[in-house]
């Protein structure tokens, strides 16, 4: 089958890791007419109150329909619409389904996305969101008391009760992601003092193609400027490393999303307002190396998209996969991707 189908992006990460954060700058960089969001979240099995009564955490598998997150997957990915669950933050219950149409782009974000062979195989595109437990630990004291209708003592209490499974079931993911990128605070400086001034690494695998970024440091000051890209390890495998320091200059920031800019033709440029954005409390800020990160990500998106009629369709093995463990079938490798254990 050679007809275009949906690009797939998955973005995965603990709670408040800055998934949401990151889809949607995409969404506004690509155009809300031509991306499709998913949150994993609304596959729980449980709302908020029978999660507490059975002592189990959302990031647990037995707690998520990872077996129709799979089908839906598979159907995105066919170009197919689906009859997507759907869970209610604000309220911590589950409501109406919602009937959804993948467009050209499908960014699906959430917590276990990676979690089977199954699903992995369906994405062009996968990034895992990696910031310090200490940073990530107040992004999620301030979301959760802000929005969600807990305090601080709450959160952190659920922080710790959930532990175990972030470290047996979300961070093992990592291994199987495209780009890693992780934002941290720079050195000497708090995660409660950073504010949108959060350096970033991006880990780029060459398990899918990376676009050249050396256009990014081909001026002798880029290091002195705050960007850097340079060959390293990770897991003990060549990568390379894209870092972006937070206290990059806007005047440098500028010039390089104007250098991105020239190597996206195929959407018309944003003015730096409207991405790079996130939420503090009640107070929206920016970020350059934000944005910058974001460009980044819609280069790879464009990329596959531009690939067109030479992307391979994965076979339908969801639904293979309810009659087994999907542990047992072998993922397939598409056109541009491959299954690949990085730790």
């Amino acid at each position: 089958m050679t007809k275009q189908r949906p690009i797939i992006l998955g973005i995965v990460g603990d709670s408040a890791a800055g998934k949401t954060t990151i889809s949607s700058g995409l969404v506004k960089l690509l155009g809300p007419e031509r991306v499709t969001h998913v949150c994993t979240d609304d596959y729980h099995k449980y709302d908020r109150l029978e999660r507490a009564r059975l002592n189990i955490t959302a990031l647990h598998p037995d707690c998520n329909y990872l077996d129709i997150q799979e089908l839906h997957l598979e159907r995105l990915h066919y170009g197919q619409p689906i009859m997507k669950p759907v869970y209610d933050h604000s309220t911590g219950s589950l409501v109406r389904p919602q009937y959804v149409q993948p467009r050209e782009f499908v960014i699906v974000e959430g917590l276990l996305g990676f979690h089977s062979a199954v699903m992995r195989q369906f994405y062009d595109v996968k990034v895992y969101l990696a910031p310090p437990e200490d940073l990530r630990r107040v992004w999620k004291i301030k979301r959760d008391t802000a929005k969600r209708g807990y305090n601080a003592e709450q959160v952190l209490e659920e922080l710790e009760k959930r532990e175990p499974d972030s470290r047996d079931f979300i961070r093992p993911q990592r291994e199987f992601a495209d780009i890693v990128v992780q934002f941290c605070p720079p050195v000497g400086v708090s995660p409660e003092e950073a504010n949108g001034h959060l350096n970033v690494q991006l880990i780029l695998r060459p398990t899918i193609p990376h676009p050249d970024l050396s256009y990014l440091c081909d001026n002798a000051d880029s290091s002195a400027c705050g960007v850097r890209l340079e060959l390293g390890r990770d897991s003990g495998r060549p990568v390379d490393i894209l870092e972006v320091e937070g206290n990059v200059t806007a005047e440098h920031a500028a010039k390089l999303e104007k250098a991105m800019w020239q190597h996206l033709p195929e959407i018309a440029p944003l003015g730096a307002d409207q991405f790079g954005d996130y939420q503090d409390r009640s107070e929206v800020r920016h970020s350059d190396p934000l944005a910058l990160t974001q460009l980044l990500l819609i280069s790879h998106l464009l990329r596959e998209h531009s690939a067109g009629a030479q992307m391979l369709f994965a076979p339908p093995v969801a639904a293979l996969s309810r009659l087994g463990s999907a542990s047992e079938i072998a993922p397939t490798q598409t056109a541009h991707s491959s299954e690949t254990n990085y730790e």
